[in-house]
């Protein structure tokens, strides 16, 4: 990845203010967010730091520094880049149609939200060749358009080198949609863990996508998969019986592993895990709880501290442990230099080398119910420890602990991969009965081929469901005169509602000069828009809709003066007009997996549903299955 030089970004002026990451996008942080989307932004842009020595390709560029925590100090930075689309190279928002939105208008401005990773604040030669919106690797990365539809289209996480973790990072992200009043926000699901599709994995353990937590749901599948077909693959999957796995597997080698998987977790929860939903869901839970690689110790037992060569025995090890962990539950949970641990226990263990060996064998052991966390200050360069209370690590202590103090991270993430690999997505044959297994696959493939989810944060507008006295709702209706707008199906799609608050001298002539400012400042291809009006001019609009009781909408009608055919939607990019998609799967339009065109009907389909191999290239010469059997017919030239 190339490197901007984002220096200029670290030396923050004198008295800049620096925001909570925590609270940022929270009420009052930084603004009240009381308007609507395109007010908000625009509320928020004043609070940022203007980058003026930022390449970013000629675009505005505000920065915000965000504090995550002071001990240890660790900031990141927020940039917002507006992106003006009539000078950019890709007016049309691929996104926008991957997901289903190709029918939105086309917006004059879209905002970059973006946290870059360490690795962008390098050093590098910037001279125009790249700008921040085009690396890879954000910690966040996410695009509104100036009406409030937006796409998240990466976080990164522990994993990717980030110092934030991702879950953190998606309560950034969700707060900051719900402060600034976006409408819709989609999400393309490509996160793997450990090699392991995220989307599958947790689908089985939750019944939703790992960003369900944050209430996104399914938006659109690919290869014609449908919601209700979505849904049923969850189900399927979750509720696959243990024991019809174990019969349909046979006496095999995978039979017997994934018997001694559900065996080990079995006897962990004291209580029955009988379908695939169930254990998975429950290793779900161990895995923020187990430790990485250490063992975990009942009671005071620091059996896996001594080693063959220790010099001490394991039961002065043990009083050791015990003086050590005591000491630290005195500082009510809160970090403690390594110096003064060291202090508080010689007043009862005068060796201070068997002190300083278990303190340094310590380091991210359980103990009893504590986990023992060692780590180096980034800026005293001084260790430090403290407690964290695992009582509640399990949900239940009844049933054997044998297993439970065994088991680690790493073995639970392996136990989890095998499951993955040789359940969900191994396609192997195999002696079985063929009514039950081969649904596996089928599902596993479905839950896959569904990557796009959107949440609804903001349908205030599209409902005009607002009780302000002095609020009103308003929208265009484009008219096709002359053909110049473009109708998707039997009607003219307009652009979603618009809030303005008005006073009590404001007349429907203001109220329509202001909707074609705002509209005309929104949207690319309504800058020349006239505005009609059935009401009296000089009326006030509070007046007239004064006894409504429901929500108060305006809709205006349109004139259009633009050339014909000129691009106003997602989806009318050039050529577009023709493209036809009618694929075997059942999809009709572009959901952004490799298609291949018939050279004859000149119809689009996708590689995979006409067995061309991802990793082959697409044939010169391509004929539908169709169009191939038509000239199979055709009668032979003499």
């Amino acid at each position: 990845m190339s490197h901007l030089d984002l220096g200029g970004c670290k030396k923050r002026k004198r008295g800049e203010r620096v925001f909570k990451f925590k609270s940022f996008g929270g009420q009052g942080s930084p603004v009240e967010w009381t308007g609507s989307f395109w007010e908000n932004v625009k509320a928020l842009l004043e609070f940022g730091h203007l980058e003026r020595d930022l390449c970013c390709g000629g675009m505005s560029c505000w920065s915000f520094q965000l504090e995550v925590h002071r001990h240890p100090p660790l900031s990141v930075l927020l940039f917002v880049v507006e992106e003006p689309v009539e000078e950019s190279l890709h007016r049309h928002c691929k996104y926008c149609r991957y997901v289903g939105w190709g029918q939105h208008m086309i917006c004059n401005k879209k905002y970059h939200f973006l946290v870059p990773c360490k690795d962008s604040y390098g050093a590098g030669d910037s001279k125009g060749k790249f700008n921040l919106i085009e690396l890879n690797g954000h910690i966040l990365h996410g695009i509104f358009h100036s009406n409030g539809f937006g796409h998240l289209l990466c976080i990164n996480g522990y994993e990717s080198g980030s110092e934030l973790p991702g879950y953190k990072i998606m309560d950034f992200w969700d707060r900051l949609c719900t402060g600034l009043h976006a409408r819709d926000v989609s999400v393309n699901d490509n996160s793997q863990k450990r090699g392991m599709d995220t989307r599958l994995l947790h689908g089985v353990a939750y019944g939703e996508p790992w960003f369900g937590q944050w209430g996104y749901r399914f938006g659109r599948g690919c290869y014609g998969v449908t919601q209700v077909v979505y849904q049923k693959a969850i189900e399927t999957l979750r509720n696959m019986p243990f024991a019809l796995l174990f019969h349909h597997y046979g006496s095999t080698i995978c039979n017997h592993e994934i018997s001694v998987i559900l065996s080990r977790y079995q006897s962990i929860s004291g209580y029955s895990l009988m379908t695939l939903g169930d254990l998975l869901h429950f290793m779900f839970e161990l895995r923020y709880q187990v430790p990485k690689e250490n063992h975990i110790a009942s009671s005071y037992n620091p059996r896996v501290l001594v080693e063959s060569a220790c010099r001490w025995s394991q039961k002065r090890v043990e009083m050791a442990t015990r003086v050590i962990v005591e000491a630290l539950k005195k500082a009510e949970f809160k970090w403690v230099s390594r110096q003064e641990v060291r202090d508080a226990a010689r007043a009862y263990i005068g060796d201070t080398g068997l002190l300083d060996f278990v303190l340094k064998s310590l380091g991210n052991h359980v103990v009893g119910n504590y986990l023992v966390h060692r780590s180096l200050n980034p800026v005293t360069k001084v260790l430090e420890y403290c407690l964290e209370d695992i009582t509640n690590a399990f949900p239940n202590q009844e049933g054997d602990n044998s297993d439970m103090n065994k088991l680690t991270k790493v073995q639970l993430m392996k136990d989890m991969f095998y499951l993955y690999t040789h359940i969900l997505v191994e396609h192997k044959p195999i002696t079985m009965t063929m009514d039950v297994i081969p649904t596996i696959p089928l599902a596993s493939r479905i839950i896959l081929d569904t990557k796009y989810f959107i949440k609804v944060y903001n349908d205030e507008a599209s409902k005009a469901g607002f009780t302000g006295d002095s609020k009103i709702y308003c929208t265009v209706a484009l008219s096709n005169k002359n053909s110049t707008m473009i109708e998707v199906g039997p009607k003219t799609i307009s652009p979603p509602c618009e809030c303005f608050t008005l006073d009590n001298t404001t007349s429907f002539n203001d109220l329509r000069v202001l909707v074609e400012e705002r509209f005309k400042e929104m949207y690319l291809g309504l800058k020349g828009i006239e505005l009609g009006l059935e009401a009296k001019g000089s009326d006030l609009v509070l007046e007239k809709f004064s006894n409504q009781l429901g929500g108060r909408t305006l809709i205006f009608d349109a004139s259009n003066h633009m050339e014909r055919g000129k691009e106003v939607h997602e989806d009318t990019f050039e050529g577009s007009q023709n493209v036809i998609v009618h694929c075997l799967c059942g999809a009709t339009d572009d959901d952004g997996e490799r298609m291949v065109c018939c050279d004859v009907c000149e119809v689009w389909q996708h590689t995979r549903c006409v067995r061309i191999p991802n990793d082959q290239q697409v044939p010169n010469v391509f004929l539908c299955t169709r169009c191939e059997h038509e000239i199979l017919l055709f009668p032979s030239i003499p």
